[in-house]
Order: structure tokens, then C-alpha cells, then sequence
């Protein structure tokens, strides 16, 4: 049922040659002592792992789908599920990029990122089950107490229990002001928290024996809004004193959504009947405290549509260079067949191009933002700290909704190449266009996010972040204009350097007048800002590629060839997206309601 090979090669590529991670290590105290031999290694064993154990349980655990017992309230996963799960927990993959105070293997965030995109590639619903657990780890982390954080901590690092993010109920969907979700103050410092939540990603299962549930809530005296929202830790199993499991709490799985694609992950709704919680953070801050988690999922969403990307492409390109149809334009290309492979057809080219470059450019990216958030976290100096913050947040919007959207565009190509076997499911490409068309809605849809990239992250601090970006890239521009192999690449990267700029200011002004216009211009924008990225990192890795290409590793070659398609066939959507963007928000809103 189709094939995954973990794309070691590029990943070595991206790390090594175009982010240079060792010598950024040598400047990160927790990571000195991370060399291109371990990072590598790790790369290797995480490929057999997804490889061999992951990815045959990809396609069946698609077709099976999770079994809700209605009499129990609990949820069982698709065959083979619950003994990869094991595999995963004995290996110590959870524990890769956690600290070692809570019995982490204090690797770097960028080394399990890489590992993370072939566990997307290989089977993105099982990953779900360890993912959210290492979001409520983070969010733990941050803004747990003491007891909390050494309580609990240990569990999730270790993957015997796993987590959850507990948001969103029936009648409010994004706008968490509106949840009604109650949590009562009890005498012995706990609350008994009562409501009702949807849309719970791996919300009940049985891979582990312990489900740590962060749940939104509202104390007895919050204030409306969103600046009412309290942040509750809430078990499945309440644990004793000993760390062991103990009674069952009532927050029960009244049944698990039909939807189309993820199928092997559980998506639940959940009902919390005094079940018993502890107070994260400080009262009605709960939202503050839970955006920690939010971020590590929205980056997460990013990663899976990298990782389905990545598969979808490999299996068309198989395919095409397997499957005899017409003959090519130019003439024979295989002519002791009766037909040639469709790998000749200039728009299967394009197809798998469309793939090719949205993986890398993806790749790329995820990984950059992954060392970012190494360095944020570990640098020692504080303006570097802090700089690296201020490109995390401008980011990760892009990488939730760009990546997404190229993912559904790829995977949608890659099945395309497939022709009439695209859409019938023993091939398996129908499975990836159905996941990944999820991936552009939850953890906040892609209008939220390009709403946050302008709203918030560029018209709310007067486009600091953005400029302090655009400085690299200008910089970056200034010391290869000159160069005539790479002007191919530089002079559209500033070219639409400077287009941001302008677009930029001009919706800013109009926003003075009408924040409408923000709201209009908000998703062709962030497109266009997504291009301006993927030309920055295209361009230094074609610089790269041009220096090596003598080298006999064809794999240069290639790359080259990737970043000519990118700025040749992708770039140039980014002159139709400013004109939309441009256009203004009357053409959307002028229309009565009533004339629709």
C-alpha cells in the first residue's frame, strides 16, 4: 500500500548545510554537545521507526477507524495502534525534546521537529496521540505550579500518559469568549468543573493509561469575554500519592465525530460532570497560559502538512515514472514500450514540482522556526532571546496556514498525477488530500491566522517584527545582487521585498479608516508574506547548490532545479495575490446580506 522513505538527505541538507545547526549549538549551553553524528543518528532511527512500524498502519488504520463503546464512554484505536504506541514509549521517542529535570532527553527542538515530519509522513492520525501530549508538556511547563509540573510532568515526558487540549464548545467554535464551560471553587483547593467541549483530537483512547486534559473554563466570578477564561488540569484517571492510577473522573466521551479524513484519530466529544481540576496559572488567565499550547499545536498543524506533502509526492512520482500513457509531444521517449511513462508529460512535471518545492520550501521553514525556538529558550544573551521570540510569533501563523494551504494544493496534485486510480482508495492518495483539507481548519483556520499575521503580528506593533525579517532578507539581497548565477533567484526576492513594504503601509493606512480592510486583505496577504519567506530560503539554498553543484552529487543539481520551478511557476501567483489584496473590502461588503 504505497511507500515512505524518510527524506534523510534533505533534512541533513536543511540542517546542516542551510541552518548550520551545530555551530548555532555551540552558542546554546544545553546543546554544546550536539555534533552532526548524533543529530544524524537520531534522523536514522526515527526513519526506521516511522518507516517500518508507522506507516503500514497508515491505510488500516484509515479504512478501521476508532470504535466508541456507547455503554463504557470509551474509544478504542484501529488494530496495531496501541503496540506502535509501545514501540514509541520503549524507544523514548517522548522524551526527545524535554528537559531532563522531568527525565527528557534534552535534544533540541529542531532535531525533533525533523522527527516529527516523518511521523506526519508515515501516519499523521497515530502522531496526533504523542503530539498533543508534548503541547500540554510545553504549556505545563511554562505555567504549571511546582507540584504540577513535578506531579505530571514525568508522565507526559515519558509517554505513559498522554494529553489534550480541552477548547472549543458547540455553540462558539473560535471565539473561546463565548465558552460556558463552569468550574467550581471546593474546599480541599480543587474545582469541580462542569460543561460540555468539542472537536477533542485523541480526546479518549486506549494507547495510554492516563489522559491529562487541559480544559477551558470559568471561575463563578470571571468576567465575560475571553478575559474570563480560566486554565484547569483535569485526568482522566485521578492519580494517588504515589503517582499510580486511582479512581475514574467524570469527564466521559459521549461520542467520537464521523469526519473525513484522520480517521484513525479519535475526535471527541467530551462531558465533564464535576469532574475534578486543578487551577493552572492565575485565575481568568487561562487563555494567556493555554496560547502556549495553541502556538506548539498551530506549528504542529504545519508539520503534518509537511509530512503529507512529502508522502504524497513520493508515492506520485512512483507512480509516474511507473505508469505508460500517449507519448510525449517531442516525440518517443521509451520506444521499445507501446506508450511512454507519464513522467515526460510537461504537466505531470508540474504536478510533482508543485510538491517537490512546497516540501523543501516547507522543510525549510519548519525548520528554521524550530531553531528559533531553540535559541529563544536557551540563548544566553536576552536581545537574542528575545529577537528569536519576535520571529517565532511573526512565523507561526505562516507556517499553520501557508504550509497548510500548500499541502492541500500538493496532495491534491499528487493525486491528480494518478488520474482515475487518484480516487479509489487502495492506492492511498485519496487518504492525504482528505487529511489534509482537515489541517487548514482546526487549531484556528487559516482566515484566523492570516488575521493574526496582519492584525496582530504586523499592524499591532507598526510592523516591527516584519521589518526586523525584511532587514535579513535586504541584507541578504545587498551581498548577492551583484553575483549574475544567482540573480535568477535575488532579484525577485527583492522585488518583492520592497512590494511588501508597500502593501503593508497601504493596508495599514487603510485600516486607520476601516478595519474592515484587514479583514479583506488578511488571507492574500499572509500568501503573499509566505512567498516572500520561501523566496528568502529558496534563494540561500540555491546559493548553496550553485556552490557545490561541481561536486558529482546530483542531489544539487536537483535542488537547483526545485528553486527554478519555485520562482519560475509559484512565485508568480504572489502578483495576482497584492492585486486581491489590494482591492479592498467593498467588493465583499457592499452587497446587502439580503442579495445573496
Amino acid at each position: 500500500m504505497g511507500q515512505y522513505v524518510a527524506p534523510i538527505r534533505d533534512m541533513q541538507f536543511v540542517l546542516h548545510e542551510f541552518l548550520n545547526v551545530t555551530e548555532e549549538f555551540k552558542n546554546l549551553p544545553a546543546y554544546q554537545e550536539i555534533d552532526a553524528d548524533i543529530i544524524n543518528q537520531v534522523l536514522e532511527e526515527g526513519a526506521k521507526f516511522t518507516q517500518e512500524v508507522l506507516f503500514p498502519l497508515n491505510h488500516s488504520g484509515d479504512r478501521e477507524g476508532c470504535h466508541y463503546d456507547a455503554a463504557t464512554k470509551t474509544v478504542t484505536t484501529p488494530k496495531g495502534f496501541k503496540e506502535a504506541y509501545k514501540q514509541y514509549v520503549a524507544g523514548g521517542w517522548p522524551a526527545l525534546g524535554c528537559d531532563p529535570e522531568y527525565g527528557g532527553q534534552g535534544l533540541p527542538i529542531s532535531l525533533n521537529n525533523s522527527f516529527y515530519e516523518m511521523l506526519n509522513s508515515a501516519n499523521q492520525a497515530w502522531t496526533m496521540y504523542p503530539g498533543l501530549s508534548h503541547g500540554a508538556y510545553e504549556c505545563l511547563l511554562e505555567h504549571g505550579s511546582e507540584e504540577q509540573k513535578k506531579f505530571y510532568l514525568p508522565k507526559l515526558v515519558s509517554g505513559e500518559w498522554t494529553g489534550t487540549m480541552c477548547l472549543t464548545e458547540a455553540h462558539c467554535g473560535t471565539d473561546l469568549g463565548l465558552l460556558r464551560s463552569k468550574a467550581e471553587p471546593q474546599a480541599d483547593g480543587t474545582y469541580k468543573i462542569t460543561g460540555s467541549k468539542i472537536f477533542i483530537s485523541a480526546g479518549e483512547h486506549d494507547v495510554s493509561e492516563n489522559i491529562v486534559h487541559l480544559v477551558l473554563a470559568r471561575l463563578p466570578d470571571a468576567p465575560e469575554g475571553s478575559k474570563g477564561i480560566s486554565l484547569f488540569l483535569v485526568p482522566k484517571f485521578l492519580p494517588n500519592a504515589d503517582g499510580s492510577i486511582g479512581e475514574r473522573n467524570p469527564i466521559f466521551c459521549g461520542a467520537i465525530e464521523e469526519k473525513m479524513g484522520i480517521h484513525g484519530n479519535s475526535t471527541c466529544q467530551m462531558n465533564l460532570d464535576g469532574a475534578v481540576g486543578t487551577l493552572i496559572g492565575q485565575p481568568h488567565k487561562g487563555l494567556n497560559a493555554m496560547f502556549v499550547f495553541m502556538n506548539a499545536a498551530r506549528l504542529g498543524v504545519g508539520m503534518q502538512s509537511l509530512g503529507l506533502t512529502e508522502v504524497a509526492y513520493q508515492n506520485a512520482l512512483v507512480y509516474a515514472k511507473d505508469r505508460i500513457q500517449m507519448r510525449s509531444l517531442s516525440g518517443p521517449k521509451a520506444p521499445d514500450k507501446p506508450a511512454d511513462p507519464i513522467i515526460v508529460h510537461p504537466d505531470v512535471r508540474r504536478m510533482l514540482l508543485t510538491a517537490k518545492a512546497y516540501a523543501e520550501g516547507a522543510r525549510a521553514l519548519t525548520s528554521y522556526v524550530a531553531l528559533q525556538i531553540d535559541r529563544e529558550l536557551n540563548h544566553p544573551d536576552e536581545e537574542v532571546r528575545k529577537e528569536a521570540a519576535g520571529e517565532v510569533a511573526l512565523l507561526t501563523p505562516i507556517v499553520k496556514a501557508f504550509i497548510t494551504d500548500n499541502g492541500w494544493i500538493a496532495t491534491s496534485e499528487a493525486m491528480q498525477v494518478y488520474g482515475g486510480h487518484g480516487y479509489i482508495s487502495e492506492w492511498g492518495m485519496e487518504q492525504y488530500v482528505r487529511d489534509a483539507r482537515i489541517n487548514m481548519i482546526y487549531e484556528g483556520t487559516n482566515t484566523v491566522q492570516s488575521l493574526d499575521l496582519l492584525g496582530r503580528k504586523i499592524l499591532m506593533d507598526n510592523g516591527a517584527k516584519l521589518r526586523a525579517f525584511g532587514e535579513k532578507i535586504k541584507n541578504f539581497v545587498e551581498e548577492n545582487g551583484l553575483d549574475e548565477n544567482l540573480s535568477e533567484f535575488v532579484t525577485p526576492l527583492g522585488e518583492l521585498g520592497e512590494k511588501v513594504t508597500k502593501l503593508t503601509m497601504e493596508i495599514g493606512m487603510k485600516a486607520f479608516q476601516n478595519q474592515d480592510e484587514v479583514g479583506a486583505a488578511a488571507v492574500p496577504y499572509l500568501r503573499v508574506v509566505g512567498h516572500l519567506v520561501f523566496s528568502y530560503f529558496f534563494a540561500q539554498m540555491a546559493k548553496i547548490a550553485l556552490e557545490k553543484k561541481d561536486s558529482g552529487d546530483k542531489f544539487y543539481e536537483a535542488k537547483l532545479h526545485t528553486a527554478r520551478f519555485y520562482f519560475g511557476r509559484l512565485y508568480p501567483e504572489t502578483a495576482m495575490l497584492i492585486r486581491q489584496a489590494r482591492s479592498g473590502s467593498a467588493n465583499l461588503l457592499a452587497m446587502d446580506a439580503d442579495l445573496f
